[in-house]
């Protein structure tokens, strides 16, 4: 079992003298914002929030953390699902909020060095008069420093890739207080280790990113959007595969399932109807090339038995496809008020795709759970929103979500496809990836953070 010491009077002076005394507080109101994400994981509560406004504050946070064996949690904007930022262990909550700033734009090179407070929509807002934007795109508004941290992905990975596929170089502090730089703004770089990708996806665990330099993408001169609707997941499913082998350049593709299509018809005014749903975006530099690349959809949409295709390159109509897909855990939460949820994020080859859709289908079928089931279908990745209000429903969709964890890992795919390890994934690392290689990574743990003050209790099983 972990031990830290508590967060004494002394080191409130140690960090306020560091920070200022308005870049901290032990106020119970700003301890309980930071106590909980939006998963389901139970809230804690750390002793004192800070908010450092530089690389070099937050790396003085963590040597005073680590010479006083105190534990440190990274707070983004608090969207993550696997209670990621949830403070097991008190002490600090270190809150990147404040450090929300675009460093420096460079237009000509594709690239924008930002602070990890950002937020992932108020970056592209802000590129987006340069005719610039960051392309992964978790939904909610996740600060560039969580993105980072979890490898987060989103519904546009099928084209430009997760989060670590957009980064050039990071700005990180360590556990005793050391500044460390990783990665280039050259594009090709192959000077030592790939520090840079260590850092990326430990969720906080292993260092402090504190400034990143991120990939950009020209914004598209047509952007279309297509909804098709089919009779069943198997049509659906079959569409999406020959989508994605047939050489058209897809910016995304979404799969929905016939409860959450109709719920979300219901509730947030869209014609999706009741039927298994494919969402999808398609980039193109011509209206001509656009043109030509619908038809193609249309076409293998159609001959998979779609009963509806809609097509538009009108901006407000996209727009409107894509924030209903992105708040539907919000629509959710409104109809199933006083509820609970589990929340499943698995991912497989996208050949074994139609496999894990069928296998989750009877998981949730056989305990007569509802179907709620959405995915980034494009990459491969699930997920599965259950709602719950008794222990029996709970137990039987923590049961569902298990078989599905382990089938999707069967097939040669992973726990989580985005959301990160967390609390609620660390159980099935050794089975994922093996002991020894867990043992590794426990290794470069206590190489970088020998105290063990780093976000405790979240990837590893304590």
């Amino acid at each position: 079992m972990m031990e830290f010491n508590p967060v004494s009077e002394a080191i409130l002076r140690e960090l306020s003298s560091v920070l200022g005394p308005d870049n901290l507080s032990t106020a119970e109101a700003e301890r309980q914002l930071r106590a909980q994400d939006m998963s389901q994981h139970e809230a804690h509560l750390s002793e004192v929030v800070v908010w450092p406004g530089s690389g070099r504050q937050v790396a003085d946070v963590l040597r005073i953390a680590h010479d006083n064996r105190v534990a440190v949690t990274p707070w983004g904007a608090g969207s993550s699902l696997e209670g990621n930022p949830i403070p097991l262990f008190g002490g600090i909550t270190l809150s990147l909020e404040r450090m929300n700033q675009i460093v420096a734009l460079h237009a000509d090179d594709f690239q924008v060095t930002v602070q990890p407070g950002i937020g992932y929509k108020d970056l592209n807002q802000a590129l987006g008069t340069h005719g610039l934007f960051f392309a992964p795109d978790p939904g909610a508004n996740a600060s560039i420093g969580g993105m980072l941290a979890n490898n987060a992905a989103g519904t546009r990975t099928v084209k430009y890739g997760a989060t670590k596929d957009n980064i050039l170089a990071m700005e990180v502090a360590l556990a005793d207080g050391r500044l460390i730089h990783v990665g280039s703004r050259s594009v090709k770089q192959s000077a030592g280790y790939d520090l840079l990708h260590l850092f990326v996806g430990s969720e906080g665990t292993l260092g402090v990113v504190t400034e990143a330099t991120l990939k950009l993408v020209p914004l598209p001169n047509v952007m279309s959007g297509v909804v098709a609707s089919f009779t069943s997941v198997a049509e659906a499913i079959a569409a999406v595969v020959e989508l994605r082998s047939s050489g058209l350049d897809i910016a995304a593709l979404e799969f929905i399932d016939a409860a959450t299509s109709e719920l979300l018809s219901r509730e947030e005014g869209v014609d999706w109807g009741d039927n298994p749903t494919l969402l999808m975006e398609i980039h193109a530099a011509h209206a001509e090339t656009a043109e030509l690349d619908l038809a193609l959809v249309q076409e293998i949409c159609q001959a998979h038995g779609a009963i509806r295709f809609q097509a538009t390159t009108d901006t407000a109509e996209r727009q409107k496809m894509w924030h209903t897909r992105h708040h539907m855990f919000e629509t959710m939460r409104r109809v199933f008020v006083d509820y609970q949820w589990q929340l499943s994020d698995v991912a497989v080859p996208i050949s074994q795709y139609p496999a894990l859709v069928q296998f989750a289908r009877q998981a949730l079928q056989t305990r007569n759970l509802p179907e709620f089931m959405v995915g980034h279908a494009g990459d491969g990745n699930l997920h599965i929103t259950t709602p719950y209000q008794d222990e029996a429903v709970r137990q039987h969709a923590n049961q569902a979500n298990e078989e599905v964890v382990l089938r999707a890992i069967e097939l040669g795919g992973t726990s989580t496809g985005e959301h990160g390890v967390g609390i609620g994934k660390a159980k099935f690392m050794v089975r994922e990836h093996g002991e020894t290689a867990v043992d590794v990574m426990r290794s470069l743990k206590q190489t970088l953070d020998p105290h063990g003050i780093l976000n405790p209790g979240k990837i590893f099983v304590s």
